[in-house]
């Protein structure tokens, strides 16, 4: 026994006056097209109005034999990255007619297949997925079973489409920009090396020394997880290795330059810091560190939308192609001699 009132069609039709049938086709936008007097199409809007009464998106959905949901998984919610991901989806879903449910995988495998697997005994329309392994058959399976689109990372040697930022290129940038100051050490605090985010990240930090005709200090480079306590650990063994900072630090997420600040916090309350911290993603409170920090930002809301687009092309039947979403690089500090040559817009 329930205290609750659910109230239905034939509730607001007694109520209204009418049949059942012609609350519904008010209700459903069908008053138009079956000649339904005004008059009876206010008193119905009316009643329903008062009453807070919407159509069973269920019963409609049935009838349609779609869900009405979407699925987003992710492998971190306090991951700042893709909080922002789904921030910005969750209202493109709703616009578009869909709810959309989040889960996350906490980047492990079978995690992940557990979630989408709960997802799928929902019927979702579609699932958009930021992908924890590089299992290109496990992934091309589920995409038999409903649209799939990858986002933030692509799988390697899948024809799967993604939406993802360019992050090579934007780290080549940026590094490169930082070595023309005369920087002759950067070290590489990075994530799952199998991962595309790790391969696209650190390609472009090789790329810029390559592009300086400099070497790469390979006992700079260290790859972990994209966990905050592994940029912690990270830093921790890079000063135990020199005994001292780097002159400049690259972490490939917000989360690993988390687990780094929260070292130099506790080392030395910054009074020794690199002259130069670099990282891929950003974050509002950056502007507030008593340390300039140059970071890569992500477009959230174009990763959102055109994955959702992709999702609604699948679903219309249609072949949608992968998108390389263009970040753009937020300098708190000024790279003199890059702006002075005019590579660096001020």
């Amino acid at each position: 026994m329930t205290a609750f009132q659910r109230l239905t069609m034939a509730d607001i039709a007694q109520l209204a006056g009418v049949s059942k049938t012609t609350a519904s086709m008010v209700l459903n936008g069908q008053a138009e097209q079956y000649r339904i007097a005004a008059s009876t199409v206010a008193r119905v809007r009316q009643v329903a109005a008062e009453h807070h009464f919407q159509p069973s998106a269920s019963a409609r959905l049935l009838r349609s034999r779609r869900s009405g949901t979407l699925g987003l998984v992710v492998p971190e919610l306090t991951n700042f990255a893709h909080a922002l991901l789904a921030q910005a989806l969750e209202p493109l879903c709703r616009d578009a007619g869909f709810q959309l449910f989040v889960v996350s995988s906490n980047d492990q495998a079978d995690m992940e297949t557990k979630a989408v697997e709960q997802l799928l005994a929902r019927q979702v329309d579609g699932l958009m997925l930021v992908p924890c392994t590089n299992n290109a058959k496990l992934y091309a399976k589920w995409a038999k079973r409903l649209p799939l689109v990858l986002v933030d990372r692509r799988v390697i040697d899948s024809n799967l489409p993604f939406v993802v930022s360019n992050a090579e290129e934007q780290v080549f940038t940026l590094i490169e920009h930082t070595l023309a100051q005369g920087v002759t050490e950067i070290a590489y605090f990075g994530g799952q090396m199998l991962l595309s985010p790790s391969i696209d990240r650190l390609a472009g930090y090789q790329r810029a020394w390559q592009a300086r005709q400099l070497p790469v200090n390979q006992a700079l480079i260290w790859q972990r997880d994209y966990q905050n306590q592994s940029g912690y650990a990270m830093m921790n063994e890079c000063y135990t290795l020199l005994g001292r900072y780097p002159e400049a630090i690259f972490t490939a997420s917000i989360s690993l330059l988390e687990g780094v600040l929260a070292f130099m916090n506790e080392h030395d309350h910054f009074n020794n810091a690199p002259q130069h911290l670099l990282s891929f993603d950003d974050h509002r409170l950056l502007d507030c560190m008593p340390l300039p920090i140059n970071t890569v930002v992500q477009d959230s809301a174009q990763l959102a939308a055109q994955s959702l687009q992709r999702i609604q092309a699948l679903l219309a039947g249609e072949t949608v192609e992968s998108s390389w979403v263009a970040a753009h690089i937020n300098w708190r500090q000024k790279v003199e001699l890059a702006v002075a040559a005019g590579k660096i817009p001020v």
